[in-house]
């Protein structure tokens, strides 16, 4: 293949993958838009991270976008590399209408369960943002206890804007916390694995035994799956 031929299949490929961004944007713009003409004027995407790691914190995020929003890599967090994820959650912060964040830590979620805690912190992180919206989505299949409308969507990251934006901002949140976390801890590599069982994770528990920011209540769990590694 000549060089001319590897230049234009490139740049055919480069074009393709703008355009697949581009309709994967608009179509979770219209699944917003399509509320926004139900005379849902602010809508708050709700969505968590962290909710089945072994230590650190569950974090949610509640993100209320500008209906002008251009932000086309905004996509479900699993799907989008880890540093477009930290170039997003500043373009989001930034400019959008609002953002709220908050964290349920693994006291709270030995004590309460992590559904108890996940909901809670989402429920904190709704009334953390600047405005009270007209209608909250959460990713999944829960909703919170909430004086509006609240409609639980199922993948909803992989169908709304704003969902798919708050699961940018609370993974990266998220993320950011356990790199800090590591700092103090770092002898279980959680600016790594972000508090998640990895072979490495259960191997540094085995060798160090559990820091009091590990999850009491999930650690059994892995002691039972895993009992040559205890």
């Amino acid at each position: 293949m000549s060089t001319k031929t590897r230049s234009a299949k490139k740049a055919n490929d480069g074009a393709a993958a703008e355009d697949a961004l581009r309709a994967r944007f608009r179509s979770l713009v219209e699944f917003d838009r399509e509320l926004s003409s139900r005379g849902y004027a602010s809508i708050a995407g709700v969505d968590e991270a962290g909710r089945g790691a072994l230590a650190g914190p569950v974090v949610a995020a509640a993100v209320v976008l500008r209906a002008d929003c251009d932000l086309i890599r905004i996509y479900d967090c699993k799907a989008v590399a880890e540093a477009d994820r930290e170039a997003l959650f500043q373009d989001i912060v930034a400019s959008a209408v609002s953002v709220g964040i908050a964290f349920s830590h693994p006291a709270v979620i030995d004590r309460d369960n992590i559904l108890r805690a996940t909901l809670a912190s989402m429920h904190r992180a709704v009334e953390a943002l600047r405005l009270t919206p007209d209608i909250v989505l959460i990713d999944g299949r829960e909703g919170i206890q909430w004086p509006g409308r609240v409609v639980p969507v199922i993948k909803g990251d992989a169908k709304s804007l704003c969902v798919a934006a708050a699961s940018i901002v609370a993974k990266v949140a998220r993320d950011r916390f356990m790199r800090r976390l590591h700092l103090a801890f770092p002898s279980y590599h959680f600016d790594q694995n972000k508090g998640y069982g990895t072979r490495e994770h259960l191997a540094a528990i085995a060798a160090f035994g559990a820091a009091a920011v590990h999850r009491r209540s999930f650690l059994g769990k892995v002691v039972a799956n895993e009992p040559s590694m205890f």
